[in-house]
């Protein structure tokens, strides 16, 4: 690749799973993780290591996921190594283990921010959805817990048909405990996920919730907002700004994807699984080598499947012909779960492109006056 495009396309936010094993068991989980889950098999001279291969490419932020990380007896040796490295360190949680010993131990590790998961804004919806009862107050008591010792912290919120009657009261949930910001994720079916397609939100809401988040961030001043796998917001962002003829400023997020468009998989982000394995982001079912065997640099700018992500002009069906591809794109993932391929249209979203209509239009117009022929021939 040429020093242009290594220079365009470099990891700016990558997720580890250090374990997959997690105490929960939830719903929607994308790498199916519970007790009896693998603990992943890095050595801490192996995670050493794969911090110092992404460090000749890059200093992302370093996001220690799982499963759930804080069940890796080494993990705060790891998040020390890559603060050493320059690296911003961050963690994601479920919450429910934090104590004041745990946030001790991240501030010695100077991890920068901290997810938490809220999936419901009471005991009800949210363990419901975590399976696990107990796991709401769990985040409640996690998130006053790192208010005490001074951690930041952010909360993810993940949403299917079962809880999205509960998406603005999870969020007020989210303001009220003190979360710097608030991130609601669209599900992509992997994983436990792949079980609960039918609870999957339809592309119709999906467009009404987006549209929603829009009018709460454009007014919102307590909480940074973003929502994930959900690129088609980015289009919402520009129609209705320009609809209303009102620039839409969007405040930065020095710990996030560094993504201020649609799909970034490979672009700016992706997953590495506790085996080792790099994948575009956290939601494909497919890796594209494992770091071990092969350079972590090789794998980022060399794959096929990460440089036909890069290429728009790849793209098919209705993402390919969209005038907003360059700042949505679709979701990549969920294109590759639902339809088997990665470069498919993404299959939530109801928009219709402008050249997909004139198209549909034309062959609608010749579909009527074939058939006036045949009314008069007869």
């Amino acid at each position: 690749m040429s020093a242009h495009k290594e220079e365009k396309f470099i990891p700016k936010w990558i997720a580890w799973e250090t374990t997959r094993r997690c105490n929960l068991s939830c719903v929607h989980c994308r790498c199916s993780s519970d007790m009896q889950s693998s603990m992943g098999d890095f050595t801490t001279e192996e995670a050493y290591k794969l911090i110092d291969d992404i460090c000749e490419v890059s200093t992302p932020v370093l996001v220690l996921s799982g499963g759930e990380p804080l069940m890796r007896p080494n993990i705060f040796d790891i998040a020390k190594y890559g603060t050493s490295k320059g690296l911003r360190m961050c963690m994601a949680t479920n919450g429910t283990l934090i104590t004041d010993e745990v946030c001790t131990k991240m501030k010695e590790a100077d991890i920068k921010m901290v997810s938490l998961s809220l999936d419901g804004s009471n005991a009800v919806v949210h363990d419901d959805f975590r399976q696990f009862p107990g796991a709401f107050d769990g985040v409640v008591r996690a998130a006053e817990t790192m208010k005490r010792n001074g951690i930041k912290f952010l909360i993810n919120s993940s949403f299917t048909k079962r809880n999205q009657s509960d998406i603005g009261a999870t969020f007020r949930v989210a303001k009220s405990l003190g979360a710097t910001a608030w991130y609601m994720f669209m599900i992509v079916p992997t994983g436990r996920g792949e079980e609960i397609m039918n609870e999957l939100i339809s592309k119709e809401d999906y467009e009404d919730i987006l549209s929603w988040h829009y009018e709460q961030e454009k007014n919102e001043n307590d909480i940074l907002m973003r929502p994930t796998c959900a690129p088609q917001y980015y289009r919402i962002v520009q129609q209705t700004a320009k609809a209303e003829g009102v620039p839409f400023e969007r405040r930065s997020l020095t710990f996030s994807t560094g993504g201020g468009k649609g799909c970034i998989a490979a672009q700016t982000i992706c997953l590495i699984d506790c085996f080792g394995n790099l994948k575009p982001c956290s939601y494909f079912h497919s890796s594209v080598g494992n770091v071990k065997q092969v350079p972590f640099r090789e794998l980022w700018f060399n794959s096929k499947v990460f440089n036909d992500l890069r290429d728009f002009k790849k793209y098919q069906g209705k993402c390919g012909e969209c005038e907003f591809i360059n700042v949505c794109g679709g979701c990549r993932a969920r294109a590759d779960a639902v339809y088997g391929d990665y470069m498919a249209e993404e299959p939530f979203c109801n928009y219709i492109p402008n050249r997909t209509r004139k198209r549909m239009e034309q062959k609608a117009g010749s579909g009527r006056a074939g058939s006036q022929i045949v009314t008069q021939c007869h």
